[in-house]
Formats: C-alpha cells, sequence, structure tokens
C-alpha cells in the first residue's frame, strides 16, 4: 500500500460518509467491520507513520480523520456494549491497537506491533 491510497482510506474510514460499510459507519450501526477491515487500517496507520516519520507539521483534515477514527471507533464500540451489542472477540483489541497507532503518528514514535 502506498501513502496515498493508505491516507485516502484513512480519510474515508476516519470521516463523516454514507457508505455503509465504513469502518465506523459499520461500528455505529452495532454492526462489526468487515473480515480484514482493522488489518487494512492498522497498515494504512503504519504506511502513514512511515511516510510522515518526524514530519513537523501534520495536515488539518488528516489528524481529523485519525482522531476521529481513535475516539469514536472506542465511543461505537463502548455505546454498543451497553446496548448488548455482541461484538467480535478481539475487537476491543483491535480499537486499542488503532488508537496506539494514532498516538504513534502524533508523537513520532512507533508504538505499535
Amino acid at each position: 500500500m502506498d501513502y496515498s491510497t493508505a491516507r485516502d482510506l484513512l480519510q474515508s474510514q476516519g470521516s463523516p460518509t454514507e457508505d455503509p460499510n465504513a469502518f465506523l459507519m459499520r461500528l455505529k450501526q452495532g454492526k462489526p467491520p468487515v473480515p480484514g477491515q482493522v488489518t487494512t487500517l492498522l497498515l494504512a496507520l503504519k504506511v502513514l507513520y512511515e511516510r510522515l516519520g518526524g514530519a513537523e507539521f501534520l495536515d488539518r483534515e488528516l489528524v481529523h480523520a485519525l482522531y476521529v477514527l481513535a475516539i469514536e471507533s472506542r465511543y461505537y464500540y463502548d455505546s454498543g456494549r451497553q446496548q448488548g451489542v455482541n461484538w467480535p472477540p478481539l475487537l476491543d483489541e483491535d480499537l486499542m491497537r488503532i488508537a496506539i497507532a494514532v498516538k504513534s503518528i502524533f508523537s513520532g514514535t512507533w508504538e505499535g506491533s
């Protein structure tokens, strides 16, 4: 995956959208991610981290998408649990991996696995 593809993917998955299969939209609807979706997101986050490396500045649109992806995914997961959604067993850990990868991009130090 190249940088442009990774960036586009993360912005589409971490921004308001009408796509019913977008990561946040599925969580918001109480549906699990599409198979392979989390793996693709984590790969895209790693590609962004590697490309942005020591960048002093990140563009606001990208930062917003990353922030929303990390924060709202956790919110929708927790909200779904309170409503009795039976999430896949590893989704909680996957959301933590996404948040750690986003934090790594912001800090410039990779903390992911």
